[in-house]
């Protein structure tokens, strides 16, 4: 893969990959808004194992024929900790923190995670993550967090435990690619994502099955699941690998600054949400912070972070 999206990020930005752009932008904005109708009648866990499920079910025979479930199954005690990472924690406790916040807010605080993604790259050895520009984002990021949280906390809107999960979603989404790049990065990325999948599909599995003895939820839900898992997983996945090998790694990720503006809106407009102070006022510098945050020469691993919901 490092061959191709290093060929595709000299070419810059073709009209396909403003469409997949594009479109990317959209589904993962929209995950938050189907987790916040989801979690009313089924439980986070099973959100989460209805959603595993059914893209596995789907990515699993594509990584089959693309011949790279053999490299994942033989890297399994790093693709089931990916798994775990990337999927199997953060969105449970995104779905339990929905429960009680905006699902607007939720999508702000994820903005972060570039953020988060710096401070972990210095952790790990990167002497590039700290240049001062990066600096002054780490301090304009977290400045807007600060903003988002407090000024909605005054206006008593928002939970503290729920802050405190989203918070550790963040640091998961951060850390899951991290890893990933230096333990899988031979390993193609079709078959690290079906196979964690799969993973945590089992690991949920009696969650999702007590849903149906205890009766179908309501066509609304059953719905936002299978938005969830068919769009905003399954879907998502293959067109973030094709975005990744037309424009790049570092260029794919720039959707994360754009997935929360999605997800404010359908938080305001569809499930009539308020427009607070702390997203007038946060928003605007988190985004500002995650792009000077980021900024600087590209990883050398080549592969692309999910800023997946």
């Amino acid at each position: 893969m490092s061959t191709e999206t290093t060929t595709a990020a000299a070419r810059g930005m073709t009209r396909r990959a403003w469409a997949l752009f594009a479109a990317m932008s959209v589904i993962w904005g929209i995950p938050y808004l189907f987790i916040k109708i989801a979690v009313v009648e089924v439980s986070p866990v099973a959100v989460a194992g209805w959603r595993t499920l059914l893209a596995a079910a789907i990515l699993l025979p594509i990584a089959a024929r693309s011949r790279a479930l053999g490299p994942a199954l033989r890297a399994w005690p790093y693709v089931v900790a990916f798994g775990l990472i990337e999927m199997a924690l953060p969105w449970v406790l995104l779905g339990h923190a929905e429960t009680r916040v905006p699902s607007g807010f939720a999508g702000l605080m994820l903005a972060a995670v570039p953020i988060v993604g710096t401070v972990v790259s210095w952790l790990l050895g990167d002497r590039h993550a700290l240049t001062r520009v990066r600096l002054v984002g780490l301090a304009v990021g977290v400045a807007g967090v600060a903003a988002l949280v407090g000024l909605d906390w005054v206006a008593g809107t928002i939970d503290p435990l729920s802050v405190l999960e989203l918070l550790v979603v963040a640091v998961c989404y951060a850390v899951a690619p991290a890893m990933a790049a230096r333990k899988l990065a031979h390993v193609p990325s079709m078959g690290v994502v079906s196979v964690s999948l799969a993973v945590v599909a089992l690991l949920y599995l009696p969650a999702s099955l007590s849903t149906v003895r205890s009766g179908l939820p309501s066509p609304s839900v059953v719905l936002s699941l299978l938005v969830l898992a068919l769009v905003c997983t399954a879907l998502a996945f293959v067109l973030f690998f094709e975005l990744i090998a037309e424009a790049g790694p570092v260029r794919a990720t720039v959707i994360t600054f754009v997935n929360p503006a999605v997800a404010v809106a359908l938080g305001v407009g569809v499930l009539a949400e308020p427009l607070t102070w702390g997203t007038l006022v946060g928003f605007p510098l988190v985004l500002l912070g995650s792009y000077w945050a980021t900024r600087g020469p590209a990883p050398a691993t080549g592969r692309a972070g999910s800023p997946s919901a």
